[in-house]
């Protein structure tokens, strides 16, 4: 079906060759390499660009039905009306007219509204020259940030508070430990984006607590680690103080990835849904916590810390295919539904947080859940057994995030089941496929340039902050 519409349409033009420069096609989603101005530390060469001339990011958008006769060049005859009139199109799509005519429908959306310059004297020639015309409706799309200063909006709807624990956390009867995280705490609501992030002066215990995981890990990381990994870590020490004895500041590591992949990270107070951190990906930004696990346990946290944030998640940012990967899932998340955020979700917990993948004919782990913990890292990716102190070996299947998206998982137990990449260039193409097949209302793409997001249709978001978004 989709190769007879292509071919239809493009009889429907053939008239005459197009010259319509208020069409003009839509990339994909800016890559890292075109983003990152330089990429010396890694000993590689990103070639910088002019920022192009762009429209306002909230420009409003109309979309139209249109059909047109059954007759060669009929279409181009209504696009010349688009460049006629200065008005630049965002979107067009082509489908069956419903019933037995042979004729078909277009979906075009362009910049502007009824009641703007050109846009009504456009109307009244579509008019005339179509077979039937109509005006449709805005899409309802759930809130999304359309600009990167709206990720205030996101953390503001924190889940779970770095400052509230449960009554079996480690800390809970600590009150200096509690003290502490609501320090912290403070610092990271009190930020707003396009700040420096703030410098913490870390307690002996926490370098001390810090120093432990980080001494831990060495060894298996060495074993267990993707090549990846292996090669940025260094990089870390020397450019941002990662050290047994020493905790890296969260500005100094978010200036490397920023130079690396264009990823930064934004300091959190605690737990986001999964909507609002995933919308932050398509900024190509990190949510980070900034509390250290309690010092009485330093080799478990029952929640993710800045251990795990900066030991397992920040060197995999600054691998440009593992950057590009979850900046896919950040795009597909705007505007998506509730079941496709469940979706995508569970499609960042078996890659991002417990991904493997294989190299050199050995599993070795890319996801931070994994390279942040010495336990599970071994067991997920050791050839024998026991490993992390268990005798069983869990199931590996191969990469497939429409399978992985159906699949349940354990919050507080090793994962019994763990989806294996061919590479991390092949878990980015597989899930960037699985994201352009999502039933989603527009295409959104990122200017890294304005930090902002466009989209190609008139969307509405269905929410209490629709002002943000229109």
């Amino acid at each position: 079906m989709f190769r007879k519409t292509v071919t239809k349409a493009a009889r429907l033009m053939a008239r005459q060759p197009a010259r319509m420069t208020a069409l003009t096609a839509l990339p994909r989603a800016m890559t890292s390499r075109q983003q990152a101005p330089a990429m010396a530390l890694l000993g590689r060469h990103f070639a910088t660009a002019t920022p192009a001339t762009t429209t306002h990011v909230n420009k409003p958008k109309t979309s139209l039905m249109l059909e047109v006769d059954d007759n060669p060049g009929s279409l181009q005859d209504v696009l010349k009306f688009f460049w006629k009139r200065d008005i630049n199109m965002t979107r067009i799509e082509s489908r069956p007219t419903k019933g037995t005519s042979p004729d078909y429908s277009f979906f075009i959306d362009f910049d502007g509204r009824p009641g703007d310059e050109g846009v009504d004297a456009l109307l009244e020639d579509l008019k005339r020259h179509c077979k039937s015309m109509m005006i449709l409706n805005e899409k309802k799309v759930p809130w999304f940030p359309r600009k990167i200063a709206d990720l205030d909006m996101s953390v503001a709807q924190t889940l779970d508070a770095g400052d509230e624990l449960e009554c079996d956390h480690p800390g809970f009867n600590d009150k200096v430990y509690r003290a502490r995280r609501d320090q912290l705490t403070e610092v990271a609501l009190n930020f707003r984006q396009g700040q420096e992030i703030p410098r913490i002066k870390y307690t002996p215990d926490e370098i001390k607590t810090w120093g432990l995981v980080y001494e831990r890990m060495q060894d298996l990381w060495g074993k267990y680690a993707c090549d990846e990994f292996k090669y940025i870590l260094p990089l870390l020490e020397t450019n941002c103080g990662y050290a047994v004895d020493n905790i890296p500041q969260a500005q100094d590591i978010s200036n490397f990835l920023k130079e690396c992949t264009g990823f930064t990270l934004r300091p959190v107070t605690g737990l986001l849904s999964s909507r609002d951190f995933l919308n932050g990906l398509a900024f190509r930004v990190f949510f980070s916590t900034q509390y250290l696990r309690h010092h009485t346990m330093p080799l478990y946290t029952p929640e993710p810390d800045i251990c795990h944030e900066l030991m397992g998640h920040a060197p995999m940012f600054a691998d440009p295919a593992f950057a590009d990967f979850s900046h896919e899932i950040g795009l597909a998340s705007l505007g998506a539904s509730d079941e496709e955020i469940e979706r995508l979700a569970t499609c960042y917990w078996f890659s991002v947080e417990f991904g493997v993948c294989m190299q050199h004919g050995e599993k070795k782990a890319y996801g931070a859940g994994l390279l942040s913990s010495f336990g599970e890292l071994e067991y997920s990716c050791s050839p024998t057994r026991p490993a992390g102190g268990e005798d069983v070996f869990p199931e590996y299947r191969p990469w497939d995030p429409y399978q992985a998206a159906k699949q349940k998982y354990p919050i507080t137990t090793y994962q019994p089941i763990y989806y294996v990449a061919e590479s991390l260039t092949d878990a980015k193409e597989r899930m960037r496929e699985f994201c352009e097949d999502m039933k989603k209302p527009f295409h959104a793409r990122y200017n890294p340039y304005q930090q902002t997001i466009s989209v190609d249709r008139a969307v509405l978001c269905d929410s209490k902050n629709q002002k943000a978004c229109k």
